[in-house]
């Protein structure tokens, strides 16, 4: 949410808010992406860099060091990364009767970006020796802002059972509430909007829910769904031995489902025909041609049978554990995945998050609007004119369609730019806010235009008594000569009548201008014209 105007020149920027916290704030900065030292510059960051595009660079490194610290400006660096380290683990049961999971945290990191209110929170995890179902599970569960719903058992639909926090020492530090359902019942319906789960919000801290009682300068709200846009790495025994159900388990991110188990017996025993498809076929019957990459699903290569499956709300890709190039954290696909398709990720669900923020931004200023009251008028001018101007922004620093020439890279950003719908929600949201300025620009030629034709009423009625009292530079009263006293009453009662005549014409201005009009129309006739010039002192109709 913006932060509180302060006075010319003082609006402070979130990360900057965020940063001088200090010590009150578990977030500290990260200065630079690459660590800020040259020893720990890294083959795979350098692989990372040159992957993308040159106005990509720009967008996600901002200038070289030696500049940004020359200059020391914000600006200077479009993207801006905080990261916690309190947080170690994550303990997880995702059904009852399950066993606790412990999940290895490897990033906690939040994403700002110059000129453009949105946060994008990041939090890796990692694990070994997990089943298929246990993985899939992780997936479909773990990512959910708050539960869906509750079951007849009183548990929470579709998300962990339980989720805890865990500091270095295995000390919980905050725990899910979402088996409390009568406190998100009552947030919904007091605020008519949704509780965030406690775990979640605690991560987020101090950052805040703009729709909580809870006080915090930084405050935040809910811009896409409560399912976190997600990517999985799955390093596997035997990727051939999946079924085409297990795929379309892991691209569309269903969860494990009841056949799991079986599925992969019978596959590693020569296939099922059997296997039960989480939809319906007809709806599944184009899954490979509009989700999976598959250049590298081959036996051949440096890293056999990989393949890719994006949704637009999640990218998996799935490959061998025995594949030395697949597990390489410097060159392989383990380093491309936390590094270049990452990125790319994040690039295509941030664009869509600031499309769809200034639309969020039009629809609260047209809340506030009250045509009848001047001040909400002017509120509302200005927001329009503030969205349109970071629209224009938006679109030249951060809206591109191609951000890499490495056919990879550049069919996954595709991939993910399609589902998402980015083209449509970019056409729409710029021309709302192109109607939204149309608008006012309509609305000001009206303005000019009343204005004009009020200045052109008082001028040609003034015009009768200019020449008048100017004809041939006649004076009526010689008082040329009279006493400075006389002249300055004269001149003071002079000025009064005529500022009065000239004011109660321009109140009149809307009405003679329709005797005008009357006027100069020569299929009137003369009592027509009387009529409209007896309008101008009746009374308006209701």
């Amino acid at each position: 949410m913006p932060q509180r105007y302060e006075g010319p020149g003082k609006r402070r920027t979130p990360w900057q808010v965020l940063r001088d916290l200090g010590d009150q704030s578990p977030w500290a900065e990260v200065l630079d992406e690459y660590t800020g030292d040259s020893a720990k510059f890294h083959e795979r960051h350098y692989n990372e860099f040159v992957t993308f595009l040159p106005y990509v660079q720009r967008f996600l490194y901002g200038e070289g060091r030696t500049r940004r610290d020359a200059r020391g400006e914000d600006a200077d660096a479009p993207m801006r990364v905080f990261r916690r380290t309190d947080v170690a683990q994550v303990r997880v049961v995702a059904r009852p009767g399950d066993a606790p999971m412990v999940l290895d945290i490897v990033h906690v990191d939040l994403y700002f970006f110059f000129d453009v209110d949105v946060v994008l929170l990041n939090v890796e995890v990692a694990a070994r020796d997990l089943s298929l179902a246990q993985a899939q599970e992780v997936l479909y569960r773990f990512g959910r802002g708050y539960p869906a719903g509750w079951d007849s058992q009183g548990h929470a639909q579709h998300t962990m059972l339980s989720v805890e926090w865990l500091d270095a020492q295995g000390r919980v530090l905050a725990s899910s509430d979402a088996q409390q359902r009568e406190a998100f019942l009552s947030h919904v319906a007091e605020h008519r909007a949704p509780r965030i789960a406690e775990h979640w919000a605690y991560l987020l801290r101090p950052l805040v829910s703009d729709h909580s009682n809870e006080p915090g300068t930084l405050r935040y709200r809910q811009i896409e769904y409560y399912r976190m846009p997600l990517m999985g790495y799955l390093a596997l025994d035997n990727p051939r031995a999946l079924t085409r159900s297990d795929f379309i388990r892991l691209g569309l991110v269903t969860g494990a489902g009841d056949n799991n188990t079986q599925a992969l017996a019978d596959s590693a025993a020569g296939g099922s025909e059997g296997e039960t498809l989480p939809y319906a076929e007809h709806h599944l019957s184009d899954f490979e041609q509009r989700f999976c990459y598959d250049r590298f699903w081959a036996n051949a290569g440096a890293a056999p049978n990989t393949r890719y499956l994006c949704s637009g709300h999640a990218l998996v890709v799935v490959g061998e554990a025995r594949s030395e190039f697949y597990g390489c954290r410097d060159r392989g696909v383990l380093a491309q995945f936390r590094h270049q398709h990452f990125l790319l990720f994040m690039i295509a669900h941030f664009q869509k998050a600031a499309l769809l923020m200034a639309s969020d931004r039009l629809v609260e200023a047209l809340r506030d609007l009250n045509v009848g009251d001047a001040a909400s008028v002017r509120k509302f001018k200005r927001s329009i004119r503030a969205s349109f101007e970071g629209f224009l922004r938006f679109t030249h620093r951060y809206w591109f369609h191609e951000v890499s020439e490495q056919a990879q890279v550049r069919a996954l950003f595709h991939l993910c730019a399609t589902h998402l719908g980015l083209d449509p929600l970019y056409a729409e949201v710029k021309e709302r806010i192109a109607d939204m300025n149309s608008y006012l620009d309509a609305d000001s030629l009206r303005r000019q235009a009343n204005t004009v034709v009020r200045l052109t009423v008082v001028t040609i009625l003034g015009l009768i008594g200019t020449v008048t009292t100017g004809f041939l530079g006649m004076n009526l009263l010689a008082e040329a000569e009279a006493p400075l006293g006389r002249r300055l009453w004269i001149f003071a009662i002079v000025f009064v009548v005529t500022t009065v005549l000239t004011f109660y014409t321009m109140g009149k201005s809307k009405r003679l201008s329709d005797f005008l009009d009357a006027l100069s129309d020569e299929r009137l006739s003369v009592w027509m014209k009387c009529k409209a010039l007896i309008a101008v002192w009746s009374r308006p109709a209701d």
